[in-house]
């Protein structure tokens, strides 16, 4: 399961967007939490902080646990559930949290590991990731870090559904069984050089029996 951590806020009181510029030179992002059976209000966190923490996440989408000052409930679980940066220089602009409970169901994007050498790769194949996440539903308590599968019996030809995906007690998904996940393929240089070398020995058998007609050409001729 995908470890919970904690997150320092204080509850916004400014808002709009000269004071939210204002925050973010002062090393503050502003954010909103809402959700569960609470109203939605603003809230503000240190944006090195908050930066350190995502990077140490597998998803974007991740439990927290909000310690949030001059709130009525100081401490309040959450899911991140948008971060919006600025695409030029990837500075935070905004998070958006949703408070969730332990007991409801809660959805999130999850990524998927291969593990293991595939014995089609071994066999000279190559494999492909069709699909890098997934969108699981869960209590917030089984939330996945991530999603792992061994491939290492993969052959070449073989694919991985998600219906055959290792999903963990309690997590489920409603993407069909049917799409693909991985697949392992015979790559082109290979097709290449299987045909190359079967078009050798035909090529090598054409020469001999020609060969061999032209020999009996010159027998028939002195004849």
């Amino acid at each position: 399961m995908a470890k919970q951590e904690t997150l320092q806020a204080e509850k916004r009181e400014v808002k709009g967007t000269t004071a939210s510029k204002r925050l973010r030179r002062e090393g503050t992002v502003p954010a909103v939490i809402y959700g569960s059976s609470q109203r939605e209000y603003m809230i503000q966190l240190n944006s090195k902080e908050f930066g350190d923490l995502a990077r140490r996440q597998s998803s974007q989408n991740f439990i927290v646990t909000l310690e949030i000052e001059g709130a009525q409930e100081k401490s309040k679980m959450a899911i991140v559930q948008d971060v919006q940066k600025d695409p030029l220089t990837g500075n935070l602009i905004h998070v958006d949290f949703r408070a969730v409970s332990e007991n409801e169901t809660i959805h999130a994007v999850v990524p998927i590991e291969l593990t293991g050498e595939p014995a089609g790769v071994k066999g000279g194949g190559l494999m492909e990731q069709l699909l890098r996440d997934i969108e699981v539903h869960c209590r917030p308590t089984d939330l996945p870090e991530f999603i792992t599968n061994d491939v290492s019996s993969l052959d070449i030809g073989d694919s991985l559904k998600v219906s055959e995906l290792n999903l963990p007690d309690g997590v489920t998904t409603k993407m069909e069984g049917e799409v693909l996940v991985a697949l392992v393929a015979q790559t082109r240089a290979a097709v290449s050089a299987g045909g190359q070398g079967e078009g050798g020995e035909d090529g090598a058998a054409a020469e001999g029996e020609a060969s061999a007609e032209g020999e009996g050409g010159e027998e028939a001729a002195s004849e």
